[in-house]
């Protein structure tokens, strides 16, 4: 196929792909799928080669959320029946992380629900940060914290943070019917501190909450002008007691054709499958593998994920190695250009957790616009275990 060809040499000149190019990825057939994904994995493989990065997160702060967004089980008026807990102290949180660092993660996410954080949240943050790595040897730390006011970023890095995650979520015309308590712009300014301030950005989208292709291909491409060294992408989770738990759009189909898409227009950088990939992907993970180098491991904010062996298993039985701590991710060009952390690269917390990060997709589904199975709303439990509890996480 032309365009695959036309898409994997772009990819290996980290040359950016016309909209309409994008476009067309999203539009092709399930006949071409397997052709979709073994071109995007020739770019995946040329920059990550089988690395496969594992991520951990840790929610800091669960529930009570002042912001309105559509797709996340911790908003204002949430009836979801998810855990709710104020601040852990830094050796809970550390002893949350340990459990993920044991299985294999290398970044430890930490997130807390809320608009953003005060000076005082920052603080909170930065015994956490030191908690962690002082028992930790080489971990990186992500920080996913909401936006950032003057000086904040400035004040995580100090503290040893070597990421901040902020996602776009959604192309910058239909944010305001996903959230109205705070715009796209604060999104991007956020994004923006932390790049500034000499932290790995990391910024993603969700799929799956009625876009069109277009907005997939405007948020993507707009990910791709702000540079992030990371983009974590969710498939919605669609929580019950939430405005979009009814947003059942998404096939496994659908899903690597959109993972496809950002490889393309991404090539170089990591690309982290988040939440919702065992709702929505199933038994097409595996083949994830070959466009995304990153997924996080265990369960997320609120809630539950792949057992964490089975994540191991699933790498493994792929013909992946999961990425060692003495291992850099980025490629060379973007840790010399001074890419966020350096030598550490760039990672993704991001999910506030209609999907782990949030994910949807919209009502178009193009190509084939084969009609969805019945929804598995077996497979979406609500988090009871680990940060905030007095059970073992899942690791």
């Amino acid at each position: 196929m032309d365009l695959l060809n036309t898409l994997v040499d772009k990819g290996l000149r980290r040359e950016l792909p016309t909209r309409e190019e994008a476009l067309a990825v999203l539009a092709t057939s399930d006949d071409d799928l397997l052709d979709v994904v073994a071109a995007a994995g020739k770019v995946r493989r040329h920059w990550f080669g089988r690395r496969v990065k594992l991520n951990y997160l840790v929610n800091l702060k669960s529930g009570l959320c002042p912001e309105d967004c559509s797709y996340c089980s911790q908003r204002l008026g949430s009836d979801t029946g998810i855990l709710k807990y104020t601040w852990l102290k830094p050796d809970e949180a550390s002893k949350a992380a340990a459990a993920g660092l044991a299985g294999g993660a290398k970044r430890v996410c930490l997130v807390a629900s809320g608009r953003g954080p005060t000076d005082r949240d920052i603080d909170r943050v930065a015994g956490t940060i030191k908690a962690i790595k002082d028992q930790n040897e080489g971990v990186e730390v992500c920080a996913c914290l909401g936006l950032l006011s003057d000086g904040q970023a400035e004040r995580l890095r100090e503290a040893g943070a070597d990421a901040y995650n902020h996602n776009l979520n959604t192309s910058e015309s239909t944010y305001g019917d996903i959230t109205t308590t705070h715009t796209y712009a604060d999104r991007v300014d956020t994004v923006t501190k932390a790049h500034a301030a000499g932290l790995s950005a990391c910024s993603g989208l969700i799929a799956g909450m009625g876009e069109s292709d277009e907005d997939l291909v405007d948020v993507v491409f707009s990910l791709r002008e702000l540079d992030p060294d990371s983009v974590p992408v969710n498939f919605l989770i669609p929580v019950e007691g939430t405005p979009l738990a009814k947003e059942w759009h998404l096939t496994p189909q659908r899903c690597l054709r959109i993972l496809a898409m950002v490889r393309f227009v991404c090539p170089d950088i990591e690309v982290r499958i988040a939440g919702g990939r065992e709702v929505h992907l199933r038994t097409q993970q595996p083949l994830a593998l070959h466009l995304a180098n990153s997924i996080f491991l265990g369960d997320y904010l609120t809630t539950e994920g792949q057992a964490g062996q089975a994540d191991l298993e699933m790498i493994a039985d792929a013909g992946f190695e999961v990425e060692g701590t003495d291992q850099v991710t980025l490629p060379e060009h973007r840790v010399t250009a001074g890419g966020g952390c350096g030598s550490h690269e760039s990672a993704g917390c991001g999910s506030h957790d209609g999907a782990g990060c949030g994910s949807h997709e919209a009502g178009g589904v193009c190509g084939t616009a084969a009609v969805a199975a019945e929804p598995r709303t077996d497979l979406v439990a609500v988090r009871r275990r680990g940060a905030g509890t007095d059970l073992a996480p899942n690791a």
